[in-house]
């Protein structure tokens, strides 16, 4: 799920925004009226999408983007003329009196492309340190003596455990040295 931030400076606003993206499948994590508010919850996570006002009780939109982590993209929903006054890159425009559809459609891609990069990030290989890859060898020598492995069964052992308690395979292989 994406996590997405609705700001408004009105609350009766952000609660329409939010009322449509839930009717249209998205679950909305945080509804607030200052920008404040908003870096604070996007501060808890790594990624997603804020959909705000030009202007919050604290801040105008900008602000907001300068602040924000760098997973997280914008939307600014504002009339035509005060949209033509917004700059910055990766400010995601709409002009209101709002296209449901735009907004939905817009959402949507934006929660798409967190996705692929959420993967991406995942699929990357992990670079394990001297200390780490030496943590889990010790383990796996550990279990081919004690339990009459060969090495290839014992790393299949140490990635399946670590993933049945999802943890990583450092914190199970020291977990299997704990055990001695």
């Amino acid at each position: 799920m994406t996590n997405i931030i609705v700001v408004f400076a009105r609350i009766e606003d952000a609660k329409g925004i939010k009322n449509i993206l839930v009717r249209n499948g998205f679950g909305v994590t945080a509804v607030c009226t200052s920008g404040a508010q908003a870096l604070g919850y996007a501060d808890e996570y790594h990624d997603g999408i804020v959909i705000a006002g030009y202007r919050l009780t604290d801040m105008i939109c900008v602000g907001i983007k300068e602040s924000l982590p760098p997973g997280f993209e914008m939307v600014v929903m504002a009339s035509q003329r005060v949209l033509a006054e917004v700059s910055g890159s990766g400010i995601i425009k709409l002009a209101v009196p709002l296209k449901v559809h735009e907004l939905v459609s817009t959402v949507d891609m934006l929660s798409q492309g967190i996705v692929r990069r959420r993967k991406r990030r995942r699929e990357k290989p992990v670079i394990r340190s001297e200390k780490e890859a030496a943590v889990i060898e010790t383990a796996k020598q550990l279990l081919i003596t004690r339990n009459n492995m060969t090495e290839d069964e014992a790393h299949r052992y140490l990635q399946k455990r670590s993933m049945d308690n999802g943890t990583d395979m450092v914190e199970t292989a020291q977990m299997v040295l704990a055990l001695k």
